[in-house]
């Protein structure tokens, strides 16, 4: 049985209860007031709406909660220690829903969700797992693409990777016309470089030779390689084993290639640029187009710190056929249990709360980037934001994919992914590339 199948039936572990298959039973919110628990998390809008939502939470549970946020930086160092300890740390923790998540649960260190989702006792049969769209689910369950797979976190914020535009920009080189395809944006990127002499950036993206650029890669990449399945734990980049990567198919080719286009219209320190300093250039409109994170859109529409307020368009990305359909990708951060929690069920009921359809608008109106559908449509979270984004972001997070690639050592073959496009943005012919990265691959997996 294919996952969708077991989410239509509620096969899947947890999944039962949110679609309505449980017995009707009140949760027992009460069970452990009395008790304090401690949230590990970073210095994130995500915190800043948790303590908004506290005296709600300590009202309605009995249960104090010392929130522990730090900047993000020191947080990872943190987080790592906090579920390697002996005696519990944390009871809740911010979770980068990534191979990082994949490989606490390799390790033994998260604590599976779903034994709480399907007990009527401890989630409200209205929480609807449901309403989180399955491209976000698959991230959050392990083993990964299998069929017995677990809950191990719950989405808090997401962000996929979108297209902005400077509509001041396009109405000046473009005669106003927003490219409606891949190729004519790769085009409107050289022409608007060409035209204003280079003073405006055709584009500005990710560029820096690491690993940090692959999630919006991998997004371009979707857009290249269409409605066909990527399953975890492999994503677009192996096919079906991790003894066979499939760089060469022409479709990643081709998603590499414009991503190597559209550095090519970038500014001339592009391969030194990351996601700071090409959301920077954006904001300060030095640049026509961007794709990357959707959640920077909030930002740029704020006229204290944005030059590009009210003057950013927002799109999916470009398909590559005229009336095609778009694809993309997405990244997350979600709430956990450690292990080595010592209240795990009252930690459970703090992210029941705090991810429920009541917290959620309020706590994701600070960032942007709610996960929830219904949410999408809740006025409560969508008047904060320009409506034009609001109606781009729906579209996207509907059909968008996981970036995630479940495995430990991913990092370095991200990194192999970027120096591919580098080869390409300095000349070397895509197919030709493709081949080379392959090959890298394959001499990495021997070891």
């Amino acid at each position: 049985m294919r996952r969708r199948e077991l989410l239509a039936t509620g096969a899947l572990v947890g999944v039962g209860a949110a679609a309505g298959l449980r017995p009707a039973r009140a949760v027992e919110w009460q069970r452990h007031a009395g008790k304090t628990i401690t949230v590990l998390i970073a210095e994130h809008p995500v915190a800043q709406g948790m303590r908004e939502r506290l005296p709600a939470f300590e009202a309605a549970t009995g249960i104090k909660v010392e929130l522990q946020a730090l900047a993000e930086d020191l947080y990872f160092d943190r987080m790592e220690l906090a579920l390697r300890a002996r005696d519990g740390v944390a009871d809740v923790y911010f979770q980068p829903m990534d191979s990082t998540a994949f490989t606490q649960w390799k390790a033994g260190l998260i604590r599976p969700l779903s034994p709480f989702l399907a007990d009527p006792a401890l989630t409200a049969a209205d929480y609807d797992l449901a309403d989180f769209p399955e491209g976000f689910l698959v991230a959050t369950t392990y083993p990964p693409g299998e069929a017995a797979a677990e809950h191990y976190g719950i989405p808090v914020s997401f962000e996929c990777y979108i297209l902005f535009y400077n509509k001041d920009h396009v109405a000046t080189y473009l005669d106003g016309k927003v490219p409606a395809t891949m190729p004519e944006l790769l085009a409107a990127a050289e022409t608007v470089k060409e035209r204003s002499g280079g003073s405006v950036a055709g584009a500005v993206m990710r560029g820096i030779r690491s690993d940090t650029p692959i999630d919006t890669v991998t997004g371009i990449v979707y857009n290249a390689w269409g409605e066909e399945p990527t399953p975890a734990p492999y994503n677009v980049w192996f096919d079906g084993d991790w003894s066979r990567p499939r760089l060469t198919d022409p479709r990643i080719v081709r998603g590499l290639a414009d991503y190597a286009g559209l550095l090519r219209a970038g500014p001339p320190n592009i391969l030194a640029i990351d996601w700071p300093e090409a959301s920077l250039l954006f904001q300060q409109g030095r640049a026509a187009f961007f794709i990357d994170a959707s959640l920077f859109g909030p930002g740029f529409e704020d006229p204290s710190a944005s030059q590009v307020a009210g003057r950013t368009g927002y799109a999916p990305i470009p398909p590559q056929e005229p009336g095609g359909r778009s694809w993309s990708a997405h990244w997350m951060w979600g709430l956990g249990i450690p292990a080595n929690a010592r209240e795990p069920e009252a930690g459970w009921l703090f992210i029941q709360f705090m991810t429920n359809r009541e917290s959620e608008p309020l706590i994701g109106k600070l960032h942007g980037g709610a996960a929830r559908l219904t949410t999408w449509r809740n006025p409560d979270y969508t008047s904060a934001l320009n409506p034009d984004y609001v109606a781009t972001v729906e579209e996207v997070m509907r059909t968008t994919r996981s970036s995630v690639v479940f495995r430990e050592g991913w990092a370095a073959f991200a990194t192999e992914i970027v120096g591919a496009i580098h080869e390409i943005h300095a000349g070397t012919a895509p197919e030709q590339a493709a081949q080379a990265l392959e090959a890298k691959f394959l001499a990495m997996l021997r070891g």
